[in-house]
């Protein structure tokens, strides 16, 4: 167990050095009110620099991370990202801009963001992207105000969003923070949409529908023709969460299948760090009927000129400060340019097929409720082992023990004791035969031992936790 930095402090030891200061010294109780000043001094630890360096170093390793584990977190498509689009993203050309310089001194900068633009639009199929929103739920929030706009100047009263019960759970939340009541639609076993089953709550009060395809099961939505025919004919949008984009890049794109709006997490499909709250971005696409509705600014060409543009009168207006999550999105601009449009393909491709050869690793050992063939991710239920006290949180939990983030759990709703894996396209079959392969140690395990899995994890630094003690009662600091 690694030590805290004031149990490796010793009276007298020190990091740092600084030279003599050679300007005029002030008494600090002159030049500071009292109530910003210490009533005593501060409790630091007193660590040599070389201590501290090892310290943390240490607790580094600690970490799961890409560099050093396979992460099958299902849903949010944990890949390799490049560390040379890191080194891009990092150049002082743009590094050491400031948001508020003259149009004149960022021509570089924004003709990388109107390419990358451009790029998302050949991409998905939509006609005009804007890249401010910060993350995916900002994104979906743009979209719902894009949407809201867009129907209050066709003077419509539509309030209702139809969100299918497999949908991403800030779906609901990001319609209802735009003022929309919330239609939950019951999806099939394998969490696709029945055309008849949206037909008969299709009233003209929707706005819109959103999806996610594929779904949350990692099902290509195959009647999506029909049910964007049928969301059409009502009057109302289709909206397309772009969470699962990384199946479909150069294989099929949401405008061509009739979705109407679009946001991209560039976090889970365009080669940006993924966790900690950020970095994030989620650029939002739209057809051409709701340009004009786009926040602005937005970034125009004239000739061989970029500039911001700002008249737009029926714009959503500005969604956050600033132009957009600037580093994250030269890095998806430079990962773009890497992979190309047949790279982007293969990518899709790889990302299919190691799905599917994972999964048929592993379905024999527990039920996938959505059947043997998925897209990019498959959804296994641990429910059969809940008979003997294993839950899915166990089998999670265990995973941790033998060096492997554990997949995502208890989600989509819809699966009892939902395991939720997403092995992406950057893993060899090698980590796969010997994810699948662990897997399946720790089902004997589950056979075997059942108390050994209830107490995992055993060999990581803080082993099991009380989670609702750790949610309602957490130690912030010590």
């Amino acid at each position: 167990m690694e030590k805290l930095l004031k149990e490796l402090s010793s009276d007298g030891q020190t990091g740092y050095s600084v030279p003599e200061t050679d300007v005029p010294l002030s008494e600090l109780d002159k030049i500071l009110p009292e109530r910003f000043r210490r009533l005593a001094s501060a409790d630091l630890p007193e660590v040599s620099e070389v201590d501290i360096r090892r310290h943390f170093t240490r607790l580094s390793q600690l970490n799961y991370a890409l560099s050093t584990q396979f992460y099958p977190l299902g849903s949010c498509t944990m890949k390799y990202n490049p560390p040379v689009n890191e080194r891009i993203s990092q150049l002082p050309g743009f590094a050491n801009l400031h948001p508020y310089q003259s149009e004149d001194t960022l021509q570089g900068l924004l003709e990388v963001l109107y390419n990358l633009g451009n790029a998302f639009c050949e991409i998905t199929g939509m006609n005009r992207f804007t890249l401010q929103p910060a993350a995916g739920a900002q994104g979906e929030f743009t979209g719902m105000l894009i949407i809201r706009q867009y129907f209050a100047s066709l003077k419509q009263q539509r309030t209702k969003i139809i969100v299918p019960d497999s949908a991403h759970g800030t779906n609901p939340a990001s319609a209802a923070l735009a003022g929309f009541e919330i239609l939950p639609l019951k999806s099939e076993p394998d969490g696709s949409l029945d055309p008849e089953k949206l037909k008969n709550i299709l009233t003209p009060d929707i706005a819109a529908i959103m999806l996610t395809v594929p779904n949350t099961l990692g099902v290509f939505e195959n009647k999506i023709s029909e049910i964007s025919r049928l969301a059409h004919e009502n009057g109302s949008l289709l909206y397309y969460d772009g969470a699962n984009l990384n199946a479909l890049l150069g294989i099929a794109r949401p405008g061509d299948l009739g979705f109407d709006i679009i946001h991209i997490n560039l976090h889970k499909t365009f080669s940006t760090p993924h966790g900690g709250g950020g970095p994030g971005s989620g650029p939002v696409g739209v057809k051409k009927h709701l340009e004009k509705f786009l926040p602005l600014p937005l970034i125009e060409k004239t000739g061989f000129h970029f500039n911001f543009d700002y008249q737009r009168p029926q714009s959503v207006g500005r969604v956050r400060s600033f132009y957009g999550s600037i580093p994250v999105l030269i890095k998806a601009y430079a990962y773009i340019l890497a992979l190309g449009g047949d790279g982007l393909r293969r990518a899709g491709e790889q990302a299919v097929i190691n799905a599917n050869y994972l999964l048929s690793l592993l379905n024999d050992m527990l039920p996938a409720p959505a059947g043997k063939r998925c897209m990019h991710e498959f959804v296994l239920s641990a429910k059969p082992y809940a008979k003997k006290g294993v839950r899915a949180l166990d089998i999670a939990k265990r995973l941790l023990d033998y060096n492997y983030y554990a997949p995502t759990i208890y989600f989509p709703i819809i699966v009892e004791e939902a395991i939720m894996i997403e092995p992406t396209e950057t893993e060899s079959r090698q980590t796969l035969d010997t994810f699948a392969e662990t897997l399946k140690k720790i089902l004997s395990e589950a056979d075997e031992n059942p108390d050994l899995l209830k107490h995992a994890p055993q060999r990581t630094p803080v082993t099991r936790l009380n989670e609702v003690e750790a949610a309602r009662k957490p130690v912030l600091h010590w």
